[in-house]
């Protein structure tokens, strides 16, 4: 029995990048033999074990063939002759297709590391063409790495996406790779690469349309990059990102990618209101305090503030309209509502009264300005 450890460990060691997470690949064994030595099975499609003492993942060597349609159609087969190089073969690129052995020696039998140094992303067999996931993780890839893409790679997923495999890919999972890209340090790549080989028009097509308007699509992907280089949260990036869209396009996008809440409200909120928050300074007190009614923003204000940031990012001049917002903000948010509410009558008193009161707040800031 010989361990190794493979893939992303293996590549970020290589490229001096921060270890997250480590996998470890195991040949010559069984999985009773893995069970005996105290490895508890994990696994639901093939053996996968978790570390007695560090908990980290040990699978099995196996190797894959595909028998349907989909990233799901694959037949496993682990077993004790299936070599290292049988399954580094099944992975996708040559950078994830590293191995080194216990005694730190790189095992490399389809040119990883020369790959790596060349940056270069290429695939490391035919068998690339069965999973189409693999065509957003190259394009995660590219956004994170900055690599480029081998000729050749990027014809296979051309024809990967005219053969239908694109269409194959569940929601959950597009916006899985969707969200890590957006969280690499030039997203618009990844976007560039899917443009490319036609599967964003078959994942997202309101991405699509998007970029091919090329004056809204290029502030779009300048201002997402931008967002990433403030180091903006998840949420603001993809506010970001579709803030100037029409809101049912959005909509409509999350609904079809099941995108979480978080980010679904903040980009309506975004499409909605970033032209009202870029001309902010230009409000009057009733302007500021609907748009404060609108953004929900004196109940959430960390929400507000992500959708704020959100309109403001790439954009030029927004100092007088984020003064205004903050100090509107402020007036308003400083109005004591409980005591209105112990003076009045009823529920519609009380609605009346604070908002009133809100009201003449924001005025007197502004008067003051």
């Amino acid at each position: 029995m010989k361990i190794y450890s493979v893939g992303g460990a293996v590549r970020d060691e290589l490229l001096g990048l921060p270890v997250k997470d480590r996998d470890y690949v195991v040949v010559g064994a069984t999985p009773e033999e893995m069970v005996k030595r105290g490895y508890k099975p994990v696994g639901r499609e093939f053996p996968v074990f978790l570390h007695p003492g560090t908990h980290e993942e040990y699978a099995l060597a196996r190797t894959e063939r595909k028998v349907a349609r989909g990233y799901h159609g694959f037949e496993f087969r682990a077993a004790p002759d299936v070599t290292l190089e049988q399954d580094l073969e099944r992975r996708d690129l040559t950078i994830n297709a590293i191995a080194r052995d216990e005694n730190g020696t790189l095992v490399d039998p389809y040119h990883g590391a020369a790959d790596l140094k060349a940056g270069v992303l290429r695939h490391v067999s035919a068998a690339f063409a069965e999973d189409p996931v693999r065509i957003l993780r190259v394009a995660r890839f590219a956004a994170g790495f900055g690599f480029e893409i081998a000729p050749q790679t990027r014809a296979l997923m051309r024809q990967m996406v005219a053969a239908g495999e694109a269409d194959a890919l569940v929601p959950e999972r597009v916006w899985q790779e969707f969200a890590r890209g957006l969280m690499e340090v030039r997203p618009s790549r990844m976007f560039h690469v899917l443009c490319d080989c036609g599967a964003l028009a078959r994942v997202a097509p309101e991405f699509e349309a998007l970029f091919a308007d090329e004056e809204r699509g290029g502030e779009a992907l300048a201002a997402v990059d931008a967002a990433a280089e403030a180091n903006c949260v998840l949420e603001v990036r993809f506010g970001v990102l579709v803030r100037s869209l029409d809101p049912l396009t959005v909509e409509a996008l999350c609904s079809r990618l099941k995108v979480p809440a978080a980010c679904r409200d903040l980009g309506l909120l975004a499409a909605r209101h970033r032209n009202v928050i870029l001309d902010a300074s230009e409000l009057d007190a009733h302007g500021l305090l609907e748009l404060f009614e609108a953004t929900d923003a004196l109940r959430r204000p960390e929400r507000f503030d992500q959708v704020v940031a959100a309109a403001f990012v790439g954009a030029a001049d927004v100092a007088p309209s984020r003064r205004a917002i903050e100090r509107g903000l402020a007036a308003a948010a400083g109005v004591d509502a409980g005591a209105i509410a112990r003076a009045a009558a009823g529920p519609e008193e009380i609605r009346e009264r604070v908002r009133r009161a809100r009201l003449d707040a924001i005025w007197r800031v502004l008067e003051r300005d």
